[in-house]
């Protein structure tokens, strides 16, 4: 056909040497991130017939050749049944390997040929730096796989888990990360996997320009450990502490130990738990103040201290008894889950 006269043809598209760069990160890295679909049993308030219906998608990346599947936890939290789409669009049904709500890590595996399973070189987060380039592919709401791009735009952040526990040392990114986008990988430019897309800083739940990975040293520890035992082992006190509204209440500075268990750590080295006198008068439990010289003010810092121990470690917890600051001296139990 004719060009019209006087129109300018435009020659032939050339990309710039990070353009390139991008696109092949993207075509490179796409075949291994996963769709998860979440399904949930309804029953039919008239047939009383029972379907599955979808209640939330994600994204997910492959870990290995054996069909592990790493996502996060709230991703698939109460599904009945779990469904992952590869890039082939070919779909398979996934089970729950095991699962770390405390850090919204979860590890599926799927039954599928080694040969359409393609894992994502994983790399190390502790020698990120606030302003490198990072990428997040993902299928943010339910779309053909997208890729964001940003840099670091902090280190050191702080997020709540569904279990209301600090997640630590967390990725802050510019790239935009949306509903779909949880649970696939951000990269670095050498499409190295650098950590899981976990949150958005939104009150809408939409990219505002903040979002949140969980860096891969802390993934790497938990998937070892859920696809080696089915679980995670944490050191814990084993105690129960009182709310932190209550402990304002008080006009304590500290950890306020309501229950212990009979069994654990924190009973075994004879921290008291709250309780009450035979007249029905409360009586104040230990205040936990510090641990190993690291002061205590809150639930938050006591699992931040404990998330940095291992189990079967002996900790120096000072503790407010009365009017007595006392120390005792606990080995730390190992809590599953």
């Amino acid at each position: 056909m004719p060009a019209y006269a006087g129109a300018v043809l435009a020659p032939p598209r050339k990309l710039m040497a990070d353009e390139l760069a991008t696109v092949k990160l993207f075509n490179d890295n796409t075949a291994s991130v996963v769709y998860i679909t979440n399904l949930a049993t309804r029953k039919d308030a008239f047939t009383l017939d029972v379907m599955q219906v979808p209640q939330g998608t994600g994204s997910g990346f492959i870990w290995d050749t054996e069909g592990h599947v790493v996502t996060n936890f709230h991703v698939i939290r109460r599904a009945s049944d779990l469904r992952v789409t590869l890039s082939d669009q070919s779909v398979y049904a996934a089970t729950v390997v095991g699962a770390d709500p405390n850090k919204d890590v979860a590890v599926l595996r799927i039954d599928a040929p080694a040969a359409k399973l393609r894992p994502l070189p994983v790399g190390c987060s502790s020698d990120l730096l606030v302003g490198q380039k990072v990428f997040a592919i993902g299928n943010p709401f339910g779309l053909d796989h997208t890729l964001t791009t940003g840099v670091i735009s902090g280190l050191q952040r702080e997020i709540t888990s569904v279990t209301r526990r600090p997640i630590q040392d967390v990725i802050q990114t510019d790239a935009a990360i949306n509903p779909g986008n949880s649970g696939g990988p951000l990269l670095d430019s050498s499409g190295t996997l650098i950590g899981i897309n976990t949150a958005i800083y939104s009150p809408s739940g939409a990219s505002s320009g903040v979002g949140f990975a969980i860096p891969v040293d802390t993934v790497s520890g938990i998937v070892d450990q859920i696809i080696s035992y089915g679980q995670v082992t944490r050191p814990a006190l084993n105690l129960a502490f009182a709310p932190e509204q209550l402990v304002e209440q008080l006009g304590i500075s500290g950890v306020l130990v309501l229950e212990v268990n009979p069994s654990g750590a924190a009973a075994k080295a004879g921290l008291r738990p709250t309780s009450r006198d035979s007249f029905g008068r409360l009586l104040l439990g230990d205040i936990i103040t510090a641990i190993d010289g690291k002061p205590v003010q809150s639930g938050s810092d006591l699992y931040k201290i404990l998330d940095k121990c291992k189990v079967g470690q002996t900790v120096d917890v000072r503790v407010l008894r009365g009017d007595d600051e006392v120390s005792v001296l606990v080995t730390l139990d190992g809590l599953s889950g």
